[in-house]
C-alpha cells in the first residue's frame, strides 16, 4: 500500500510503473494476492477472459512487512516460476534503486524477472482490449466500445469514493477528513443502491469492468471495512439491492472462486497493527450467507456463465490447496 498523508487526509500515491506489456503467451506472470482488492480485480479479469493459459499467476501470502509482499504460500516460500521469495526482487530487477512501495498486482516479465507494470488501472483494461487474441471462446466483453464512456464514469466515482473511499476513512488522520470520506462513501453506496434497483449490473445489461471494479470492495466491506475502517453506518447486507447484487456476483464463476475470506481478514487485521495492535482476527462473517438465493435474475441483464460459457478449472493453479484457491474451501 502506497499513500501520502496530507492535512489529515489519506491520498493514495497513484504514480505507478505505467509501461504497457506487449501481448504474448507465456511471457508474463501476474503477481497478485487474494487479500488485496486492487490485485483481486486483475485476478478476476484474467479468469473471466480465460487468460490463464497465456498469463501465469503467482500468489503472495496475505501478510507482509513494509518491504515486500512475499511468496509464503509456496514450498520454501519461493515463487516456482520467478524463483524469488520477495516480490521486491522483481521491482529491483527493473529499477535497482526503486524508492516506492512494492504493490500488487504486478505484471512481471518472466525472462528478465523484472516488473513491466504495476498500474492496476491500465493493466486490467489492457487485458480486455489488447489481449483479445488470447481470450477464450465465450469470454465476456467487459469493456465494449459503446459502453466505455459510461463504464469509465461509473468506475471513476466508485474508485474515488468507494474503492479508495474506505481507505480514506480508515486511514484518516483527523475527524474532519474521516467524516468527509465517510459521507462521500455512503452517498455513493446509496447512489449504487438506487442504481441497482432496476438493473442487474451497473452498466448496460451485461457484466462489465464497472462490476469487476466494485466487487472487491463490496466483498470486503462487511468483514473488514465496516469495523476495521470505521465505515459503520450500515453493512452491505443491510442494503437490499447491493446485497443481492453482491451475492449474484459472488455466485458467478470468476468472482467467488477467486475470493478467500481468511486471507482477506488476515491481511487487514494482522498487517495494520496501528489500527489493530492486538493482532486478533475476527471469526465472521459466515461465508454461507453469500451463497443464499437472490432475485437478481428477474432484472434486465443476461446471466453470464450459463450455457457452458463460464471458465473451467485452471490446471495451472491445481498445485494450490483448496483454501488457497478461494472461498469455496
Amino acid at each position: 500500500m502506497a499513500y501520502i498523508a496530507t492535512g489529515g487526509s489519506y491520498d493514495r500515491d497513484m504514480n505507478y510503473i505505467d509501461d504497457r506489456a506487449q501481448p504474448a503467451a507465456d511471457t508474463y506472470r501476474l503477481i497478485g494476492a487474494r487479500a488485496c482488492p486492487w490485485a483481486h480485480r486483475a485476478i478476476i479479469t484474467r479468469r473471466l477472459l480465460g487468460l490463464e493459459q497465456s498469463i501465469s499467476l503467482g500468489l503472495t501470502g496475505p501478510t507482509h512487512d513494509w518491504k515486500s509482499w512475499t511468496f509464503d504460500l509456496y514450498p520454501n516460500s519461493i515463487d516456482p516460476v520467478l524463483k524469488m521469495g520477495q516480490l521486491r526482487s522483481a521491482y529491483l530487477n527493473r529499477y535497482p534503486d526503486y524508492p516506492k512501495g512494492i504493490t500488487v498486482p504486478a505484471l512481471v516479465e518472466i525472462e528478465s524477472q523484472a516488473v513491466v507494470t504495476n498500474d492496476f488501472r491500465t493493466m486490467v483494461k489492457d487485458f480486455c482490449t489488447e489481449w483479445t487474441h488470447f481470450h477464450r471462446e465465450g469470454a465476456p466483453n467487459l469493456y465494449p466500445e459503446e459502453l466505455r464512456e459510461e463504464i469509465d464514469e461509473v468506475a471513476n466515482r466508485v474508485f474515488h469514493t468507494v474503492n479508495n473511499g474506505v481507505y480514506k476513512a480508515g486511514f484518516a488522520g483527523s475527524q474532519e477528513a474521516y467524516e468527509k470520506a465517510f459521507n462521500e462513501l455512503f452517498e455513493s453506496l446509496d447512489w449504487l443502491e438506487e442504481r441497482l434497483s432496476d438493473r442487474r449490473y451497473l452498466v448496460g445489461n451485461q457484466l462489465t469492468l464497472a462490476d469487476v471494479f466494485l466487487y472487491p470492495t463490496l466483498i470486503r466491506f462487511d468483514m473488514v471495512y465496516h469495523n476495521h475502517f470505521k465505515c459503520n453506518r450500515n453493512k452491505i447486507a443491510e442494503m437490499p439491492n447491493l446485497w443481492g447484487y453482491l451475492r449474484d456476483l459472488f455466485q458467478t464463476p470468476g468472482f467467488g472462486d477467486t475470493t478467500n475470506f481468511q486471507q482477506i481478514k488476515d491481511h487487514y487485521f494482522l498487517v495494520h497493527t496501528d489500527i489493530n495492535p492486538t493482532g486478533v482476527v475476527p471469526v465472521g462473517p459466515n461465508p454461507a450467507s453469500y451463497y443464499a438465493a437472490h432475485d437478481r435474475t428477474e432484472l434486465p441483464g443476461e446471466t453470464w456463465g450459463a450455457n457452458g460459457t463460464a471458465p473451467g478449472p485452471n490446471p495451472s493453479e491445481e498445485s494450490f490447496s483448496d483454501d488457497e484457491k478461494g472461498a469455496f474451501a
